[in-house]
C-alpha cells in the first residue's frame, strides 16, 4: 500500500466534458493495468475522497493519471477547478480487474466498454503494446457521438504501432451519420459475432455504466452462451 501527498502535474482535456487529471509521483509508483486509487482533494478546505482508475500504463511512469467526465456534481466542480501546482492525496493500488500478463500470454481477449469506462481498458491496452506482450485483444467501444470518444488518437496510435490490438468504434447518435465510417448503434449479438467471430474462444473484459455491464453480461451469457469463466467487469458507479 501507497500513500503520499503530491502536486496536479497536468491537466489534459480529452473530450468536451471529460478531463485527465495528471499527479506527480514523489515515488515509484507499482500498480497493474486495469487497477484505481483514491484521491483526496480539498473543497472548501475539507478533505473529500473519490477512487478512479488509472488511465495511465505502468509504464507511464513520469505521472498517475486519472480520467473523469465532469458531471456537475461537487467533486466534478472541484476537479474542474483544479491547477496545475494544487495540493492532492493519493493512496493506492486497488482492484482486481486486471489481465495476468504471464499466466494470459497467447490467448485471445476482448474488451467491452461505453464512455469512460474505457479508462481502466486504456491503460491495459497501452501496456500491452508498449511491453510487446503476447496478446490477440480485440475492443468494441462505444459512444453516443464521434466527439464523445475518449483517448480516440491514443487508440488510434496503438493500431498503428501494434497488430495485437484492433479497435472497433460504434455511435448511438452520429452527428453526421454520411462522414462516420464506423459501427452505428450500441453493442449487440450480431455486433459481437460480425467483430469478433472468434469470440467463443476469447476472454471478454467488460467496463462501463452499470446498466451497460448488465446488458453486455446478459448478451454474453443468455445469447452468445459463453460461460462465468469467459467474462470478467467492473462497474463504473458515480461516474
Amino acid at each position: 500500500m501507497l500513500i503520499f501527498e503530491t502536486k496536479v502535474l497536468d491537466i489534459i482535456q480529452r473530450t468536451p466534458n471529460v478531463k485527465s487529471f495528471r499527479f506527480e509521483p514523489v515515488e515509484r509508483v507499482d500498480f497493474k493495468p486495469g487497477q484505481f486509487f483514491f484521491v483526496t482533494i480539498k473543497i472548501n478546505d475539507k478533505e473529500r475522497t473519490k477512487h478512479f482508475s488509472f488511465s495511465n500504463s505502468p509504464a507511464e511512469r513520469e505521472y498517475v493519471e486519472f480520467t473523469k467526465r465532469l458531471t456537475g456534481s461537487e467533486f466534478s466542480n472541484a476537479l474542474n477547478n483544479l491547477k496545475i501546482g494544487d495540493w492532492a492525496k493519493l493512496k493506492m493500488p486497488y482492484g482486481g480487474f486486471t489481465l495476468d500478463y504471464v499466466k494470459d500470454r497467447g490467448k485471445k481477449i476482448a474488451f467491452l466498454s461505453g464512455g469512460i469506462g474505457v479508462t481502466p481498458i486504456r491503460s491495459m491496452c497501452k501496456y500491452i503494446v508498449d511491453g510487446n506482450i503476447d496478446l490477440d485483444v480485440k475492443v468494441i467501444y462505444g459512444n453516443r457521438t464521434e466527439k464523445d470518444i475518449v483517448f480516440k488518437k491514443d487508440f488510434d496510435t496503438m493500431e498503428s504501432e501494434s497488430d495485437k490490438i484492433n479497435v472497433i468504434y460504434t455511435l448511438d447518435s452520429p452527428e453526421d451519420s454520411d462522414k462516420w465510417n464506423g459501427r452505428k448503434g450500441l453493442i449487440t449479438p450480431n455486433m459481437i459475432k460480425q467483430e469478433i467471430p472468434d469470440y467463443k474462444e476469447r476472454i471478454f473484459y467488460i467496463c462501463g455504466p452499470p446498466k451497460m455491464v448488465e446488458g453486455l453480461v446478459a448478451i454474453l451469457k443468455d445469447e452468445l452462451r459463453l460461460g462465468e469463466g469467459n467474462i470478467k467487469l467492473e462497474n463504473f458507479t458515480g461516474y
